[in-house]
């Protein structure tokens, strides 16, 4: 009878360690920059240096995973603007990836995510997106970690233009945006761009850490994320502690009209659209752009 009593009670306590096991990441992320609008006469060597400059700044961001056996939240750390940042350039940053609370809980298979665009607050509820991960034997050497390669297709995110890719000649030329030499050029460089339909994911986790989540909404493998790339954004862990002495609550965001991604895809892509059309960021324009 002790040794059964004594082998409830270490169940018990493992169990309840599963519950208390917390960790917490630091990740960061980079975005190759696109190429700016050639043609344009009015943007000297000195302007575009100084464009892509900030560009490459809105396009590095910091974030923080804090997790469990089951849940997770992803914040971006805030950082003040530099001086000379315009409104056009912080909106556009909006739509890279950051902004608000990402809650993913994968025991359910949802995911709940904060928005604000245009000065509309959005809560985007849905279920997680399923992904077909091929495990690798290739490893390598994250910080202490072991890590394994994984790789994935995976369906693109139409409302993260960090996804755009520039357009192959061939669809320049069905869709019409390709101009004779005669021609104006186009300052758009939306013009040359395109949304693919899926992306190539390559990631590394560390079944040292044995939780099935990651940064973003990757998740799904045996082990904690540590890198993922889809060949122009690599979002890379500089920093893990587990189990800290002040545990964090892991709460699902409630905030904003809740909508699904399709939903949510479908609205900012038509508004960035009409934006694109008034000449707003990423047109030769400027100008204000529409509300949601």
């Amino acid at each position: 009878m002790r040794k059964i009593s004594a082998f409830i009670i270490s169940l018990f306590a493992m169990a309840a360690s599963a519950q208390d096991f917390q960790g917490v990441a630091t990740y960061e992320s980079k975005t190759a920059t696109p190429d700016l609008p050639k043609g344009d006469r009015n943007l000297t060597p000195e302007m575009e240096k100084q464009i892509k400059e900030r560009m490459k700044k809105a396009l590095e961001k910091t974030f923080i995973l804090t997790f469990n056996r089951t849940e997770s939240t992803y914040l971006e750390e805030e950082k003040l603007d530099a001086p000379g940042d315009n409104g056009g350039m912080r909106m556009m940053a909006a739509f890279m990836g950051g902004g608000g609370k990402h809650y993913k809980n994968i025991k359910e298979k949802r995911f709940a995510m904060e928005k604000e665009v245009m000065g509309k607050e959005f809560l985007i509820d849905d279920t997680l997106p399923k992904i077909k991960w091929t495990l690798e034997a290739e490893t390598r050497k994250i910080g202490d970690y072991t890590c394994y390669k994984a790789t994935a297709m995976v369906p693109t995110d139409k409302s993260d233009f960090r996804n755009m890719r520039p357009k192959k000649e061939e669809a320049k030329k069905t869709d019409g945006t390709e101009t004779a030499k005669t021609e104006t050029k186009t300052t758009n460089f939306m013009d040359n761009m395109e949304m693919p339909k899926e992306v190539a994911i390559v990631a590394w986790y560390t079944p040292d850490i044995p939780v099935s989540t990651g940064p973003s909404n990757y998740w799904g493998l045996p082990g904690l994320i540590l890198e993922v790339s889809d060949g122009k954004t690599t979002i890379l862990c500089s920093k893990v502690v587990l189990n800290p002495k002040e545990k964090a609550v892991i709460k699902k965001p409630t905030t904003g009209s809740k909508v699904t991604q399709a939903q949510y895809e479908e609205m900012v892509t038509k508004k960035m659209e009409e934006m694109r059309q008034m000449g707003g960021p990423g047109g030769p324009g400027g100008g204000r752009p529409p509300r949601m």
